[in-house]
């Protein structure tokens, strides 16, 4: 089960400060642009590692991220 799709709008939640993205990313917000599919799932035991979302920045940076480090802009 996929909580996003591409076209929603995220705010970037990294909440451990020792994760090398934070500083980069936390609390940043942008548009997820593309959903990928992958097998990350099945070597966690958690489907919704099986998807990557790739999140577009303002100033059109993107990365890419896992569900657990993305909510809702709002």
């Amino acid at each position: 089960m996929r909580r996003f799709e591409a076209g929603d709008r995220v705010r970037i939640d990294i909440p451990d400060r020792d994760d090398p993205d934070f500083d980069r990313y936390h609390g940043r917000t942008g548009t997820v642009v593309e959903v990928i599919e992958d097998d990350a799932g099945e070597a966690t035991g958690d489907e919704r590692d099986s998807y990557l979302f790739s999140v577009e920045f303002e100033n059109g940076d993107s990365d890419h991220f896992r569900w657990r480090d993305l909510r809702p802009e709002g």
